[in-house]
């Protein structure tokens, strides 16, 4: 910004000029600051994972291809944080001719009131610096129409991006004359100021975002404007849970003013969720389950489990699975739902996902455990109704009555010296996974209980219907 080279940044036209600084075209500007941070080892996106093998390289190639370029993606895909971390790729401050509207460049000066005014006042023009971050126009596409009239009112929105970044957001939802416009300025490199004789030949570097689905859509996007943009990068979910553990490690707000420990399995089982509505047949993949659904489950969990921890008057919040299955608002807004998952309900599919979570999780940590005494005391008729609001020693004493639970923490690298509310989660842990794993059963009223028994003629039936309805689909 201005303040960042006191020293060195000319207040007027003849300073600059006695500096010997030259002023570069925005694309040439951005390729040479990426190849000095690729000499000096320097990450490109800070704050960007799990992309350093697949879209950081393309987005890298494009930029040095001066390419102007499109991030085709789902939603939650971190396209918009990509975009507005182009910005790194700018020089730190950039001299334009002061009180500008179009950031006009000293030495050639597009707008009539800068030239008028370098040639009254000369070297005496006075200059402003502008941040990296006062050279990112950014918009949404939605309503074409007020983008319409600022594209074409005095000088719009893209003159402004003059010597920037024009970022634009879901480009498929831009009305088509408009489309028609960028089309001329990505080609010819000039804007037409409506009802002006004036063309500005306006220095640009042009990003998009779009989904892949609208994208490809014939009638959404007109075809001569996808033949210009010179770089389509795909984006993609996390590849692993440990990338996704990682990004909303980095995203959830978990500093809430109190001691608060989240264990590591329920940081696997909230980003397991979206794992796990990635892959059900019940969610509609052509809209994506975004990168938001666990950030916002992990932070609604730790609230949940912080309400508790105040109302217990306990010092230390360490969240449970039932805090994450009270974390539903969080999750039935996150995905869309296909037929079947209609009939079901947004609510029951979200439950069905936290299970499956909870089953993954408990394979990875407990897999190798022999729960086979707790599995034997609900067998034999024993229950347990744990309430979701219990206190850590309210809930570590009921869970004592099960046997053979405390022995399998070990494999959690739980030991006995652990504070009450670590313990409580943990073993609270091992019943949900054992329920996720169906060895166990649970019912609203008794809690934990055996696993519900199909006898013969209930599979039979089951199966039958599932016969009977994929026959229908087929008809």
């Amino acid at each position: 910004g201005e303040g960042d080279q006191p020293m060195t940044q000319a207040r007027t036209l003849g300073e600059f000029k006695k500096s010997g600084a030259k002023t570069v075209n925005v694309k040439e500007e951005m390729r040479r600051n990426l190849i000095r941070k690729l000499e000096s080892g320097e990450t490109l996106f800070p704050g960007i994972l799990g992309y350093d093998e697949s879209v950081v390289p393309q987005v890298a190639n494009a930029v040095l291809s001066r390419h102007n370029m499109i991030l085709l993606g789902l939603r939650g895909q971190a396209k918009s944080r990509l975009l507005r971390s182009l910005t790194n790729l700018l020089d730190p401050a950039l001299p334009i001719v002061a009180g500008c509207e179009i950031h006009d460049d000293p030495l050639r000066p597009l707008c009539r009131r800068c030239r008028d005014l370098v040639q009254e006042r000369g070297d005496e023009t006075p200059l402003f610096w502008l941040s990296p971050d006062d050279r990112l126009v950014e918009r949404a596409a939605r309503g074409g129409h007020d983008l319409a009239s600022e594209l074409t009112m005095h000088y719009g929105l893209l003159p402004r991006a003059h010597r920037g970044i024009f970022a634009l957001n879901e480009l498929p939802d831009l009305a088509g004359r408009i489309q028609v416009g960028l089309f001329n300025i990505l080609q010819e490199g000039d804007v037409q100021i409506k009802g002006y004789p004036v063309r500005l030949p306006i220095d640009v570097s042009m990003v998009f975002t779009a989904n892949p689905e609208d994208y490809t859509a014939r009638g959404k996007i007109i075809t001569p404007l996808k033949d210009r943009i010179g770089s389509e990068i795909r984006t993609h979910y996390p590849a692993t849970v440990e990338q996704g553990v990682a990004i909303t490690q980095q995203e959830a707000w978990t500093e809430r003013g109190r001691e608060l420990r989240v264990p590591r399995y329920i940081r696997e089982v909230a980003e397991g969720i979206a794992f796990a509505a990635r892959r059900d047949k019940k969610i509609d993949k052509r809209s994506g389950v975004s990168q938001r659904l666990p950030i916002t489950a992990l932070e609604n969990a730790i609230s949940n489990a912080e309400r508790r921890a105040v109302l217990r008057k306990e010092t230390m919040v360490v969240p449970r699975v039932s805090d994450i299955y009270a974390a539903l608002p969080s999750l039935t807004g996150k995905f869309e739902l296909e037929y079947e998952g209609e009939l079901m309900g947004a609510d029951n599919v979200a439950r069905e996902l936290i299970r499956a979570s909870v089953g993954e999780a408990f394979s990875v940590y407990l897999g190798s455990a022999d729960l086979r005494p707790v599995v034997a005391y609900f067998e034999a008729g024993g229950n347990l109704k744990l309430r979701d609001d219990a206190s850590s020693g309210d809930m570590v004493a009921q869970l004592r009555k099960v046997p053979g639970l405390f022995e399998a923490l070990s494999h959690l690298g739980i030991g006995g010296g652990e504070p009450t509310p670590v313990t409580a989660s943990a073993a609270e842990f091992v019943l949900e996974g054992l329920y996720g794993q169906k060895k166990i059963g649970r019912s609203d009223d008794r809690g934990f209980v055996a696993p519900e028994r199909h006898s013969d003629a209930d599979i039979d039936l089951e199966k039958l219907e599932r016969l009977r309805r994929m026959k229908k689909q087929v008809n």
